[in-house]
């Protein structure tokens, strides 16, 4: 898990002399960042924040960015817009290809009176029937959506469809969380089933099983670490069907990870350069100066 660090900020903010407290521009995109935080506070005076092509699930830390004006947070695992209220210059949100699938979580935008241009292209909310109609006239300030300008005569309609279109909406909405639930229980047993599972948790992509699972596992299934299974293990991954949810993303990441780690492992070893042996006698108990024992 990548952290967003104080040393992180300042690598990113050579453009502004590595000062944080004055910047109005960052870009953290495609860091494997999961989680927002300590930038409302460090960077008060943000007003372009990219933050696209991590593993972001929620939207958070950001309500004390009162100058921000645009925020890129696609290609992230993002289930729902929320906790936007406090950034009253907020003009461009981009939720690009996330998971936002409760359409309904769009009122809280509302307060963003300065919101011009939205995208949410590439979510599933977007398969709703009435999905663009509802989006326009539940925010009225908006000008743009998913790229397409909104004209005055589609807003009109809209509105006056907005009853039943929240209706539909809603339906629609409680079917598809319904399915979310379902996806997250059997990622919960699909994951208890694999080897080594004991209850707990071992996130930290460098943790191997217990010694007693990993010896058990090996006995029941061939596989050592390191060995040629390793490219079995792989092909299996990538053959397996999944549904394409925020779980399976993360997972994919996961895998990637550990695989790069482990290809890196061997070329890291290559490169050791040997430790030089320091004489500091002669083998008839002369001293050496350190000149003469470096040679």
């Amino acid at each position: 898990m990548v952290l967003i660090t104080e040393d992180l900020i300042r690598k990113r903010a050579e453009h502004n002399n590595c000062e944080i407290t004055t910047l109005e521009e960052i870009s953290l995109h495609q860091t494997e960042i999961e989680r927002i935080e300590h930038i409302d506070k460090w960077c008060r005076g943000l007003k372009i924040l990219y933050l696209q092509c991590n593993l972001i699930q929620r939207i958070e830390n950001v309500g004390r960015l009162k100058k921000l004006e645009y925020l890129n947070l696609a290609l992230n695992l993002i289930e729902r817009v929320e906790n936007l209220e406090g950034c009253e210059s907020l003009e461009k949100l981009d939720l690009t290809v996330n998971f936002v699938g409760e359409l309904t979580s769009i009122d809280g935008l509302r307060d963003n009176e300065r919101l011009r241009d939205l995208y949410l292209t590439g979510n599933p909310c977007t398969d709703y029937d009435g999905y663009r109609e509802y989006v326009v006239a539940t925010l009225p300030q908006l000008k743009w959506l998913d790229g397409k300008e909104i004209e005055r005569s589609e807003r009109i309609l809209a509105m006056q469809e907005y009853d039943s279109l929240r209706e539909r909406i809603l339906h629609q909405q409680t079917k598809y969380l319904e399915k979310r639930t379902a996806e997250k229980e059997a990622t919960q047993k699909q994951k208890e089933r694999k080897p080594g599972f004991d209850g707990k948790w071992y996130t930290d992509m460098d943790a191997h099983l217990p010694d007693n699972d990993q010896r058990q596992f090996e006995s029941q299934t061939g596989h050592k670490e390191g060995s040629k299974a390793d490219d079995s293990d792989d092909d299996s991954f990538w053959h397996e069907k999944t549904s394409y949810t925020p779980e399976s993303r993360l997972e994919t990441y996961q895998h990637l990870s550990q695989k790069r780690k482990a290809d890196e492992a061997p070329k890291k070893s290559s490169w050791q350069v040997p430790k030089r042996e320091i004489r500091l006698r002669t083998e008839d108990g002369r001293v050496l100066n350190v000149n003469q024992g470096n040679c």
